[in-house]
């Protein structure tokens, strides 16, 4: 949905930060529990049911709190968990993703005759899969520390281990397009990200950065800031203090400053607003905030579990809250969204 209503188009714009809505600190832990179990029950119960070859110390993968995340090598560092339960909630959410750009993989103005586009931080590799499909004589690569994607690919597409905060192996002046979606919470330098990813370009080749706010809104006053809705994207700030890597990406516009700063030119700006759950009366934004909604009902846990216990929460003390955000998610009364921000650079001839 735009920026400016609740519908599903997107604006293009070159505006400032955003400010993040944020009126109060995270509430603790304990508040979830002295709330109760019944919170609209009304709604019916629960209807969720380096480019180095693979070895053994990538597969090695941490568990916490019973859900398993990257391997601690070198420098990487990503929050969400990589095991099925997770990898199947990407999937629904690149549906709900590509639904929100208006059924389109990209935004910039590439041509279909482009020899090579890379995909960092592929995750499950659904995007580079789709793109490879719709560019069946690109070479295309999806790159990531986990190793989690399908062997049976386009036969264009390839994947590999690497991490993208450590120096890019890609030739210098190599590349067409590179594309980056959901990295918010990863990266420490995002400026340094993109200079490797202008080094990597081609001149006059195209850098797309697609990433989402934090905090949940609402329009007319149904998210407040005491709910577990209004609560969610505070998990991520506090988190943020904790590990040195910014979440809030586009609030605090990180990817404009950040493309400018490493050299790319021609930056645009596509503002969108995404419901979360079936409350909007126009169709298409439905059904985005259905599949969105779909995401948190696969696996919400998997998106918090690892940030909440860097700040000291238990898997108990999760689980409380994430079904008060369940409750509040299902209630239609409750009309809320968050911002995504694509932006496009690039390098200049």
């Amino acid at each position: 949905m735009s920026d400016s209503a609740a519908g599903g188009q997107a604006t293009v714009s070159g505006q400032q930060p955003l400010s993040t809505g944020q009126a109060g600190g995270l509430l603790p832990a304990q508040h979830w529990a002295a709330q109760g179990d019944d919170a609209d029950s009304a709604l019916g119960p629960d209807t969720s049911s380096s480019t180095a070859s693979v070895t053994s110390s990538i597969l090695r993968y941490r568990t916490i709190q019973g859900r398993t995340y990257h391997s601690e090598r070198g420098n990487a560092q990503y929050w969400g968990s990589n095991d099925d339960q997770q990898n199947e909630a990407l999937d629904i959410l690149h549906h709900a993703l590509t639904l929100t750009a208006d059924g389109k993989l990209y935004r910039a103005p590439i041509s279909k005759d482009i020899q090579k586009a890379v995909d960092i931080g592929t995750g499950t590799g659904i995007w580079a899969i789709d793109f490879a499909d719709e560019f069946p004589n690109t070479e295309v690569i999806g790159t990531d520390i986990s190793p989690i994607q399908p062997s049976w690919v386009p036969p264009n597409l390839k994947f590999e281990i690497e991490d993208c905060t450590a120096e890019w192996t890609f030739p210098s002046d190599s590349i067409d397009f590179i594309h980056l979606r959901w990295m918010f919470g990863s990266i420490p330098d995002w400026t340094e990200l993109f200079k490797q990813a202008y080094r990597c370009l081609k001149p006059g080749g195209y850098l797309e950065s697609f990433e989402p706010g934090l905090m949940i809104e609402s329009d007319d006053g149904t998210i407040k800031d005491d709910s577990a809705l209004g609560q969610w994207g505070k998990f991520f700030v506090e988190g943020a203090k904790k590990l040195g890597r910014p979440f809030e990406v586009l609030t605090q516009g990180l990817q404009r400053k950040g493309m400018e700063e490493a050299g790319l030119a021609d930056i645009q700006e596509i503002n969108m607003k995404t419901p979360l759950g079936s409350w909007p009366e126009d169709p298409k934004s439905k059904e985005i905030g259905g599949y969105s909604q779909l995401v948190t009902e696969q696996d919400l846990e998997g998106f918090v579990l690892f940030v909440a216990n860097t700040i000291g929460w238990s898997k108990e003390e999760v689980a409380v809250y994430v079904s008060h955000f369940r409750r509040e998610v299902r209630n239609p009364k409750h009309h809320g969204y968050y911002r995504q921000k694509v932006v496009i650079g690039r390098k200049p001839k």
